[in-house]
């Protein structure tokens, strides 16, 4: 699948700076599951659920949210090196697990090559007693939007 078959919220590229290399030059580890955070928080954006409705304001300001969607699980292969200066394009791949989990999968490529893979899984849990609560509507909907606009889930 290309970019051009993708939704715009499901494809996001990202450049490889110098300070995220470690001294043997190539992108150090934490930094693939930064990328995917951020991935995932602009491709929400993107589709117009606004970060304000998913992530709590800050730990000073009251709390308006209802759901918390902590990780609970990840993982990732890296498939070639990644060096600074590296143009990357990141593929989301959202998967609804049930009605209060979700995963979603980064593919990783540089110039159509796959260069790494990620994936994070997502536990909806109610704010305030920490119990598994379903999914927001908001992000209900972006999963089901985006397992539409994807197609075929890719290898």
């Amino acid at each position: 699948m290309t970019s051009t078959q993708l939704a715009h919220w499901l494809f996001l590229k990202q450049t490889v700076r110098f300070g995220e290399t470690d001294a043997a030059g190539v992108m150090h580890f934490h930094n693939l599951f930064r990328w995917c955070h951020e991935a995932w928080e602009e491709s929400l954006e993107r589709y117009g659920v606004h970060s304000s409705d998913v992530f709590p304001d800050g730990i000073y300001k009251e709390v308006n949210l209802k759901v918390a969607l902590p990780i609970v699980h990840c993982k990732a292969d890296f498939l070639l090196p990644i060096k600074a200066g590296d143009h990357l394009e990141i593929i989301l791949c959202p998967e609804k697990i049930d009605n209060s989990s979700f995963q979603v999968q980064s593919k990783f490529q540089r110039e159509g090559q796959s260069v790494a893979l990620a994936l994070i899984r997502h536990l909806a849990i109610d704010f305030d007693t920490r119990k598994r609560s379903n999914l927001p509507e908001n992000i209900t909907l972006w999963l089901e939007a985006s397992s539409v606009n994807l197609g075929p889930k890719p290898v």
